[in-house]
């Protein structure tokens, strides 16, 4: 107030929440998208049915997918919801974990806030829990080596199992496994991998347990002509990335025609410059052409009678990524075609059931297909989701060469190591990384009440054997006892828990340092 008369400072469209009222909003959107994803927690969570304004069903206990399909407009909220992209970006898996992380470690922040305990001095416990949370989590780390396969396939089966896809994920194991570990890059001491070269291709209508693994590529076409062969043994495979066909001129022209015989030389010599570009790939010894464009009639005729199986219109993407599967080089002319170009394959045939082709048997590939197959779209959308969890996490362990076991071990740790700190730090930011270490009773809790077991009772059991000296104990959630996870094959890559850890932390941390929330609205028209 200045001389009795209002000053305003904002336009009339935005709306301010200052002091506790922003606080205890950001708390409660956190809380809400913490809930929203809880039980569908571990191995026995229950799954979402989402429902888009167009009416597409979405059915998944998958949390990044399940926060990416909702619509909300909370700021707070939005934050969250980012923690789940960026832990699904990094790591691949884990974002339900950071999540209900999110949620506790703001209720134990509104606790405090309640008793007078300033933001700052939370914010500097969580920030310091952080800490020695990740450096905890790190003695807890166990070696595997990228050639481990029998391990590589437990932290496989930890990550897609809870999906919709139990029957086959012994299956499923394995071929995720043998894909990352074929498309594996070494360099000196490291290994890289690439998710991209690893295609995953759906099939409906067969039984899932028909996944395959495919040393090539599946391409969503078939040969352009009928007297093609359907299939084709020791294929030599062109690349083609311009059209086989005449092609109109850049500029506008026209041709004046005078008689009948220049219509025949005009036909002939469009013939003789098809022929041509068919010569061409025959010339180069190739087998089988895969073309990103258009095969005039004319080539197709030419190419099927040199036995050729010949594909048009194949996407770029999978040009690219035929190209790295077969080890050849892609061509934008047919006159440049070299033996050494072509790609390499045991096999190229049509499939009899659906309209794919199949290229398999690559030597060698940099890039590899998973063909999966089920009932209905939901469940193969379901399987998709899995197999890429599981890729991720493999590439992972393989590239960082760290796990952790699963089953509530690590958080549980976490809570009774990160409390003995507290005791040692002294003051008020002591009750603030105590509140930070009882957040992660939120994971194993969970994990109890998905499976219908009494939460307190499996906290006191797991707590009982963690403090003697038990670090690798977390709960068998199909039998509801406490067991060692290692000797149970319930693993985790390092990665994904160091993420879910951090990611949650620092957001926390930027929450509860809010105090004031301006929010313009969209005027109204």
């Amino acid at each position: 107030m200045l001389a009795g008369q209002p000053i305003i400072i904002l336009k009339e469209n935005v709306e301010r929440n200052t002091g506790k009222e922003a606080q205890r909003s950001n708390i409660a959107a956190a809380k809400a998208i913490a809930g929203a994803v809880r039980t569908t927690l571990g191995p026995r969570g229950m799954d979402k049915m989402l429902v888009s304004s167009t009416g597409d069903i979405v059915i998944t206990n998958d949390g990044a997918t399940i926060l990416s399909e909702i619509a909300v407009q909370h700021p707070g909220a939005k934050m969250v919801i980012e923690v789940a992209r960026v832990q699904d970006d990094q790591v691949g898996d884990g974002t339900t974990t950071a999540v209900v992380l999110v949620g506790a470690l703001m209720e134990k922040a509104e606790v405090m806030l309640e008793d007078g305990i300033h933001p700052t001095v939370i914010a500097q416990g969580y920030q310091l829990g952080m800490e020695k949370a990740l450096e905890i989590v790190n003695g807890l780390s166990f070696k595997v080596d990228p050639t481990d396969r029998k391990t590589l396939i437990k932290l496989a089966d930890t990550a897609i199992t809870g999906k919709s896809i139990e029957l086959v994920k012994g299956k499923l194991d394995g071929i995720i496994v043998d894909a990352v570990m074929t498309v594996a890059e070494k360099d000196g001491k490291k290994i890289s991998v690439d998710e991209d070269d690893v295609m995953i291709k759906k099939q409906k209508g067969h039984s899932m347990d028909d996944a395959q693994l495919i040393h090539g590529i599946v391409i969503d076409k078939v040969r352009v002509h009928d007297g093609m062969p359907k299939q084709i043994t020791k294929a030599k495979v062109a690349l083609i990335a311009t059209p086989l066909e005449i092609t109109k001129t850049q500029m506008k022209a026209k041709i004046k025609i005078s008689s009948a015989e220049q219509i025949n030389a005009f036909s002939e010599q469009e013939r003789e410059a098809l022929k041509r570009l068919a010569e061409a790939v025959i010339d180069s010894g190739a087998n089988v052409l895969l073309c990103q464009k258009g095969i005039a009639d004319a080539v197709q005729f030419y190419l099927a009678k040199a036995g050729i199986y010949a594909v048009e219109d194949v996407p770029e993407k999978d040009m690219k990524y035929a190209a790295r599967a077969l080890n050849g080089v892609i061509v934008n002319k047919p006159e440049d075609l070299t033996t050494k170009g072509l790609g390499i394959a045991e096999r190229v045939e049509e499939d009899n059931d659906i309209d794919i082709t199949r290229i398999s048997g690559c030597k060698n590939p940099k890039a590899i297909t998973i063909l999966l197959r089920g009932s209905s779209d939901y469940l193969l959308d379901e399987l998709e989701r899995a197999v890429v969890d599981g890729t991720r996490v493999v590439m992972d362990a393989m590239e960082d060469g760290t796990y952790v076991v699963g089953g509530g071990a690590v958080e549980t740790e976490l809570l009774m190591k990160i409390r003995d700190y507290a005791s040692t730090v002294g003051g008020r930011v002591q009750l603030a990384i105590e509140a930070y270490a009882s957040a992660f009773e939120s994971i194993p809790r969970t994990l109890a009440e998905n499976s219908g077991f009494n939460p307190i009772d499996k906290l006191v059991e797991l707590k009982n054997a963690h403090s003697k000296g038990r670090k690798n104990t977390g709960l068998n959630v199909y039998e509801g006892k406490v067991i060692d996870m290692l000797a149970e094959g319930v693993l985790e890559p390092l990665r994904s828990k160091r993420q879910s850890i951090q990611s949650a932390s620092e957001t926390a941390v930027m929450l509860i340092r809010v105090d004031d929330m301006m929010i313009t609205q969209s005027k109204a028209r």
